[in-house]
């Protein structure tokens, strides 16, 4: 093993990040094509999931005979909508491929490199130093048939998650990352309670990213949305979703006039519960969804066992009088985090896999 294969792998996954949240049911797939240790070509998923990054690679250029592929996941082997990837590479005469993670598709798992060898073409994995935890929410999606749950939360240096005086607890820059962060997921779950409080749009404005609004799903389980809010003024532009009791039923036709969709559920109480509606999320082609709530709802999942990754932003202002919370934060002021290293301008930002 050279040092090139990290680096090349690498690359890979640097393509692979752009389309997080935007492949639906299919993992985000970076795949660098290279010939003389010179990139030739690149490719990631398509929105939507098709055609995968080894196919935009491979068929981006004419020539590709002899050159070497570097995927971040084992290339498919099974027929779906698509042409497996491995009757790909071998009809463009691919001499060596390498590959970060074996596919947890049972279809896929450890196969690529048995089909690959047969034709003479070296395969082998090549387990990645920088991006180990890339697939996790992929892994999630295919062992449990739910969505992968990520969360976000904002405090003060002394751990207040609501300002009085201001709507933001945290600087700009923070806020320019939250919207990254969306980005990244296909979907996003917000309450009645939060969105009334802060009015707020949940979309992505940042250079680059604004138009990809992952849609909402709110959890209004007696119908206290307000509306006039700033978000009806873009329900024409995403799916926005409210979830709600199955007794609402007289009551949703103000909100289907608006735009919005509605999911019935008969209750929300425990785990299974949660567990139920993520399941339904899933089936509607859900992957990745964040949770972006107030301090209340989001100490439910994380009790439960709920969420995958916490994101905490942490502001270097101190609010005092100005500073309140409406649940505890005790688990908060005892988790073990570990911070990103990344230019915030005095705030902080930490993550927890769990």
């Amino acid at each position: 093993m050279t040092k090139n294969h990290n680096f090349f792998l690498d690359l890979a996954f640097q393509v692979a990040e752009k389309k997080l949240g935007q492949t639906g049911l299919n993992p985000s797939v970076g795949s660098i094509v290279v010939k003389d240790n010179t990139v030739i070509s690149s490719g990631v998923t398509s929105t939507g999931g098709r055609p995968h990054a080894e196919h935009n690679a491979l068929y981006k250029i004419k020539n590709v005979e002899g050159a070497t592929l570097y995927t971040t996941l084992e290339p498919c082997t099974h027929y779906g909508k698509t042409l497996p990837c491995t009757n790909i590479i071998i009809k463009k005469k691919i001499k060596n491929v390498y590959y970060a993670f074996e596919d947890p598709d049972l279809r896929t798992h450890k196969k690529a490199k048995k089909i690959l060898n047969k034709k003479g073409i070296k395969s082998q994995l090549v387990k990645s130093k920088n991006y180990n935890n890339f697939y996790n929410s992929y892994i999630i999606n295919k062992k449990l048939n739910i969505p992968f749950i990520s969360a976000k939360l904002a405090f003060s240096k002394d751990y207040f998650t609501i300002n009085n005086k201001d709507k933001w607890i945290t600087n700009n820059s923070s806020r320019k990352i939250t919207h990254l962060i969306r980005s990244q997921h296909d979907g996003l779950i917000s309450t009645s309670k939060s969105i009334n409080s802060d009015n707020a749009l949940l979309n992505c404005r940042i250079a680059g990213l604004n138009n990809f609004k992952p849609d909402l799903f709110i959890i209004d389980l007696n119908l206290k949305l307000k509306k006039n809010l700033l978000l009806n003024k873009i329900l024409n532009k995403r799916k926005t979703y409210l979830i709600t009791f199955k007794k609402n039923n007289n009551k949703v036709k103000i909100y289907k006039k608006k735009g919005y969709k509605i999911i019935f559920i008969d209750s929300l109480k425990d785990k299974i519960d949660f567990i139920t509606l993520f399941e339904k999320l899933y089936l509607m082609g859900y992957s990745r969804i964040l949770v972006e709530t107030g301090l209340s709802f989001l100490n439910t999942l994380i009790k439960n066992k709920l969420i995958n990754d916490l994101y905490i932003f942490k502001s270097n202002n101190m609010l005092k009088k100005k500073g309140k919370n409406n649940a505890t934060i005790k688990y908060f002021k005892n988790i073990l985090l570990k911070q990103i290293s990344i230019n915030l301008n005095d705030d902080k930002l930490y993550k927890k896999e769990f």
